[in-house]
């Protein structure tokens, strides 16, 4: 996504994800025949050795990344890079690439991008390599604490950052000037005027904090519960419709006043219209990353390694940060933009301090039937 002031992208970059529920559900059916790739349970260690050189394919999410750095990466190492905009959606992406992987083949690709927990799924899976991180000094030299020890990834094995984000409340203060809970969702004052994602990972864990579900330890009961009353509220007409990132144009156009979405979105509709912007709900918000991942079968790991150390330099990541505006993975990055661009710098949507998100919980990890059972009543709720 571009969220900044000079130049209006038209398509957000994750936020085309979540636009295809239904086939993460048919997704979900088929994993009760998915075994898992060939190297389930001997999990495979890049082999980084050499000078980086040669074709560096990566898959990434639109509209995520400058016009510069690839450029940049090939003039300084060499390897020419191709560089495809083809992740549109985690589950979608799954079923595009997971017959290659289960196969030990990666499509050509050495580098993917996907969301915490599809990482977590290849994995599981084994379709994914751990790193040399002997080749990547920059990556933990740099990363920011807060995201060094995730769950499903404690040591990050296997996952690194490529940006993060916050989902909570994205509000016209001219027209629900009250909304600070998510709870408030549900008023009925505002129905028909709200609207959640479909991406069922973001919009659940949000009303089960509602319902005052501690995440840490939140059951399958608890997510089944608010799904339950997404239903109801849905039934009720209090949700106009479930979205990806057209919830910008709704909230423009006031038919929609209270919306569940993205930090980075909220940088760009604050800069278009200042009657909107993000709010970090009572509750606290849902923290997610989108995690660089080497493929089983991936042709140039030592590349791939070579790209993640780049961008993980503050100076290059300043670079990619000044056009995206999400959240910084890269310790040192707002000390460089502090220089270049403070506005961007001291935005606490985009470098927010560990008080603005104490409250915030990463989304908890579901699989296997718990997953299949989720998914199918959330698809139920969003689609009918």
């Amino acid at each position: 996504m571009r969220a900044g002031r000079r130049k209006r992208m038209s398509l957000p970059p994750r936020l085309l994800a979540a636009l295809a529920v239904l086939v993460a559900l048919v997704v979900a059916g088929c994993e009760q025949a998915v075994i898992g790739g060939p190297k389930t349970g001997d999990v495979q260690t890049v082999d980084a050795s050499g000078k980086p050189s040669g074709e560096l394919t990566i898959s990434n999410w639109p509209l995520y990344i400058d016009k510069e750095t690839i450029g940049d990466f090939e003039s300084k190492t060499g390897v020419t890079v191709k560089y495809i905009e083809d992740v549109n959606d985690n589950a979608e992406f799954f079923g595009k690439v997971q017959p290659q992987l289960d196969q030990g083949e990666s499509g050509g690709r050495s580098i993917f991008v996907v969301t915490d927990w599809m990482a977590n799924k290849m994995h599981e899976l084994g379709y994914l390599q751990n790193f040399d991180k002997t080749a990547m000094p920059n990556n933990y030299k740099n990363l920011v604490p807060s995201l060094a020890n995730p769950p499903f990834d404690p040591n990050r094995d296997f996952s690194m950052p490529w940006q993060t984000g916050m989902t909570g409340l994205v509000v016209r203060t001219d027209l629900a000037p009250d909304v600070t809970s998510i709870c408030d969702l549900f008023d009925p004052q505002y129905a028909g005027k709200v609207e959640m994602l479909t991406e069922m990972r973001d919009t659940v864990p949000l009303v089960m904090k509602c319902n005052g579900v501690d995440l840490a330890q939140a059951t399958e009961q608890d997510w089944l519960d608010a799904i339950a009353k997404i239903q109801d509220a849905v039934d009720a007409g209090q949700i106009r419709r479930f979205t990806g990132n057209d919830y910008a144009r709704d909230l423009a156009s006031g038919d929609a006043v209270a919306v569940i979405g993205w930090s980075g979105d909220a940088v760009q509709l604050q800069a278009d219209d200042p009657n909107i912007e993000f709010r970090m709900p009572e509750e606290g918000c849902m923290l997610w990353s989108d995690n660089m991942v080497i493929p089983i079968g991936a042709p140039n790991p030592t590349a791939a390694e070579a790209f993640m150390n780049y961008v993980y330099d503050p100076v290059n990541q300043a670079q990619i940060e000044s056009y995206v505006n999400y959240v910084s993975p890269v310790a040192g990055t707002k000390e460089v933009l502090l220089k270049q661009d403070p506005e961007i710098a001291n935005n606490k949507l985009i470098f927010p301090p560990e008080s603005f998100t104490k409250t915030c919980d990463s989304a908890p990890v579901i699989t296997g039937k718990e997953e299949q059972t989720i998914t199918s009543a959330f698809e139920t709720a969003v689609n009918g």
